[in-house]
């Protein structure tokens, strides 16, 4: 098949274009790079071409909740109109597990604004809702570092190996769509904090760790267990000691 990836060179786009390739798909990646402007669709017509499937790996830093949805309303819009023009016949979008549970994150009003895009779209689609990837809580404690300390709030996760996510959605795109999402985790809940000093250990840094929701990268919505996903939820192989082992990246 031939399958185009809009966000090609990012952390899931390459990962997604790499698995396409091994796969024997061919591989079309909807960048700046290959001249393609997601905002304008620039570009975008003669990258579609012949194509069969587009999945949607954006991800676009967002200041504020209405800079979220404006960005990601516009980008699926434009990608959503191309596609239909094109003829193609599946979208498939990678979302946030636990989407609805968490209401004041600016990317998540985002994620939820470019759901709705999808499915009011004019080209079937499957939406794809990934827990939290095994680094996420080293890249928080490495956002907010204070006198020194990376500051990691207590959060329980059920994450998921960004090789597991990218190989998902090229299962997605080569399947019938869904009109509608699932929950994709990983095979076991984590400790957030736990597993911040595992990874920076495993990547031999000397950044020491703090415990707390003040001065975190998270507000106190994302305590509990709001972030783990449905009881249906699609379990992938990778658990976070296999990720550590493995090189942590």
């Amino acid at each position: 098949m031939r399958i185009a990836v809009a966000g090609g060179t990012g952390r899931i786009g390459r990962l997604v274009v790499a698995e396409l390739e091994r796969e024997g798909h061919d591989a079309v990646s909807l960048t700046r790079g290959e001249g393609v402007d997601l905002r304008s669709g620039d570009g975008l017509a003669a990258r579609l071409e012949g194509v069969d499937a587009v999945i949607d790996a954006t991800n676009p830093p967002v200041a504020d909740a209405a800079e979220a949805e404006a960005t990601f309303t516009t980008i699926s819009r434009v990608l959503l109109e191309a596609e239909r023009s094109a003829g193609v016949g599946h979208h498939v979008a990678l979302s946030i597990a636990a989407l609805d549970a968490v209401r004041g994150n600016a990317h998540y009003f985002g994620k939820r604004a470019q759901e709705r895009e999808v499915a009011a779209g004019a080209v079937p689609f499957t939406i794809v809702r990934a827990t939290q990837f095994h680094d996420f809580p080293a890249m928080i404690a490495e956002w907010s570092v204070i006198d020194g300390e990376g500051v990691v709030p207590p959060l329980l996760l059920q994450p998921i190996a960004p090789a597991d996510v990218a190989s998902t959605l090229v299962a997605a795109a080569i399947s019938a769509p869904l009109q509608g999402s699932f929950d994709l985790a990983g095979p076991r809940t984590e400790d957030a904090v736990d597993m911040a000093r595992r990874t920076l250990a495993a990547r031999g840094s000397t950044l020491a760790l703090r415990a707390s929701w003040r001065g975190a990268a998270l507000g106190i919505e994302f305590a509990g267990e709001v972030l783990l996903p449905g009881e249906d939820a699609r379990i992938a192989p990778t658990t976070f000691d296999d990720w550590l082992a493995a090189g942590a990246r």
